[in-house]
């Protein structure tokens, strides 16, 4: 069966803007989680992640008049957004026990290659032989960052921040297709309403009181990961994925200024070398879909 049609209203500049911001918010977000990482377990950070932007996402979406079209929905698209949403996010905020933010994102920026590939059976966008080249090194690139650690073959986090990333991939595609007939606040709405919900019951045995002297990186967690929710889900509504997806590598910046600001940790030569080349495949498809 062949996937629905695109929708007609494409805006890349738009969708630039708003992935770049996404980015930010998200850093942010991340950094905010990475500190909680020695109090709570990884699926209870992923319920709060959803949880403190929940009362946000309901005032802005009345506040709007986007709620009274919260029921007429794709339920099967939005129930597998958010059980890739709770999956995602515990793998990466798991990731984030072990690796930097710099690491974990360098991994995670395997994601814009996925999407691209997946783009082109999901959604039938146009994707070049040589852009598949472009994707497979990108992939094989990974391979630096799947590294030694003591004993084991490959690092247990990297391979948590891969599935995340993987996860990431499959929930954009979905977006798109959600975008061609639903708002962004349902799909931000419905998103957070699940992860928090399904994330919540799978934390309840490990669950542990929240510290009041955490109340900064709970703050943190909800605002930025309201405006990001938002930010993201209209950046690929609006532009093809293929565009917007690799702007998501300014968030290497962020994430070795976070690691050096807070903890005092420094990229590895194989963090940049993975992400140089990651990066450059990504850079390439986009080019390449431009011109």
């Amino acid at each position: 069966m062949s996937a629905p049609a695109l929708s007609n209203v494409d805006n890349p500049l738009r969708g630039i803007l708003c992935m770049i911001l996404a980015v930010a918010l998200f850093a942010a977000m991340d950094a905010a989680m990475k500190s909680l990482t020695p109090y709570y377990s990884a699926m209870q950070i992923a319920c709060l992640r959803g949880a403190l932007a929940w009362p946000l996402v309901v005032l802005w979406l009345i506040s709007s008049g986007r709620h009274k079209s919260l029921l007429k929905t794709r339920w099967s698209l939005h129930f597998l957004r958010a059980v890739l949403g709770v999956i995602m996010l515990w793998a990466f905020v798991y990731s984030l026990q072990s690796l930097a933010l710099a690491e974990a994102y360098t991994i995670f920026f395997t994601a814009p290659l996925l999407i691209t590939a997946m783009s082109a059976f999901w959604l039938k966008e146009y994707v070049a032989p040589r852009h598949w080249v472009a994707i497979a090194i990108g992939l094989i690139s990974v391979l630096f960052m799947l590294k030694p650690d003591g004993d084991k073959l490959i690092s247990f986090g990297a391979l948590m921040a891969l599935l995340a990333a993987f996860c990431y991939a499959v929930s954009a595609i979905t977006v798109r297709i959600l975008g061609r007939t639903e708002g962004t606040g349902n799909m931000v709405f419905w998103l957070m309403t699940l992860l928090a919900l399904g994330a919540g019951v799978l934390a309840l045995p490990d669950w542990q009181p929240l510290r009041s002297e955490l109340w900064l990186s709970f703050v943190l967690i909800g605002v930025t990961g309201f405006g990001g929710q938002i930010a993201i889900t209209q950046a690929f509504k609006v532009a093809p994925s293929a565009v917007v997806a690799p702007f998501e590598y300014m968030a290497l910046l962020w994430g070795i200024g976070f690691d050096i600001v807070l903890w005092q940790l420094y990229p590895a030569f194989s963090t940049l070398a993975g992400a140089a080349v990651i990066m450059l495949s990504g850079l390439y498809l986009v080019l390449q879909h431009r011109s």
